[in-house]
């Protein structure tokens, strides 16, 4: 928790101290009476980054998480105006994606292959999955911004794919040697999802469902279940132009 709210104060100070600037621009342009500059082909939102809790849905019987399951995204976004008044945009980009889930599903290699179990709470100091994805982001957009003023209305629905490059299961018992598990074949290596943004400004909110699994039906110990999982995220999102 502490880790989230260090990120959301950074993410709102940035924010924050760019619409302060904004203001001062403006007052200094009108006191030294220079009409704005108005930029009939201006962009918007082209940076972006998002910090969100990651609850994870089709979870087998047993399965639990602790703490706070954080999920990061940041990247680049070209905004594409679809119309005159450039109120309407497609924007297409590249980003990445952490997601840091703790839980209480062991990954543990026995024999040459990863098994899995649920294991009690209380009975580890520190149970994750870390994933680290490249993303593909493609948005459908709607704000009733202008040349002149950047703060505004905004509603952007989106669909992204994901590229698992990296990733990392860590066990830590109470007492006992740590498990340490890279680069698990049962993970998809490309997720896609949907999501959507909205809201004015600086404050957006942010909620994405994952409808590819995280794992591809992984088998779970001394059980008939399959190991899925899925992403489904909520949090804030921050725009930089």
């Amino acid at each position: 928790m502490r880790h989230f709210f260090l990120l959301l104060l950074f993410f709102t100070g940035l924010t924050a101290s760019a619409q302060i600037f904004e203001p001062k621009v403006r007052d200094t342009i009108e006191k030294d009476s220079v009409a704005p500059v108005f930029d009939a082909k201006y962009r918007e939102d082209q940076f972006y980054a998002s910090i969100s809790y990651n609850m994870i849905q089709d979870k087998p019987k047993d399965y639990s998480q602790y703490a706070f399951s954080t999920g990061i995204t940041a990247g680049f976004l070209r905004d594409m105006p679809i119309n005159k008044a450039r109120t309407y945009a497609v924007a297409l980009g590249l980003g990445y994606s952490y997601s840091n889930i703790k839980h209480n599903m062991l990954v543990e290699n026995l024999n040459g292959t990863n098994t899995y179990w649920t294991v009690p709470e209380g009975s580890y100091e520190k149970n994750k999955l870390v994933l680290h994805y490249l993303e593909v982001p493609l948005e459908l957009r709607w704000r009733n911004s202008n040349p002149i003023d950047h703060q505004f209305w905004r509603i952007y629905l989106g669909f992204k794919v994901s590229w698992l490059f990296a990733d990392k299961a860590i066990y830590m018992p109470e007492s006992g040697p740590k498990i340490k598990i890279n680069n698990d074949m049962n993970l998809n290596d490309f997720v896609y999802g949907a999501y959507i943004s909205a809201g004015w400004n600086t404050w957006n909110v942010y909620a994405y469902y994952g409808f590819t699994p995280i794992y591809n039906n992984a088998p779970i110990a001394e059980s008939e279940e399959k190991l899925k999982l899925r992403s489904a995220n909520v949090g804030l999102i921050f725009y930089i132009l």
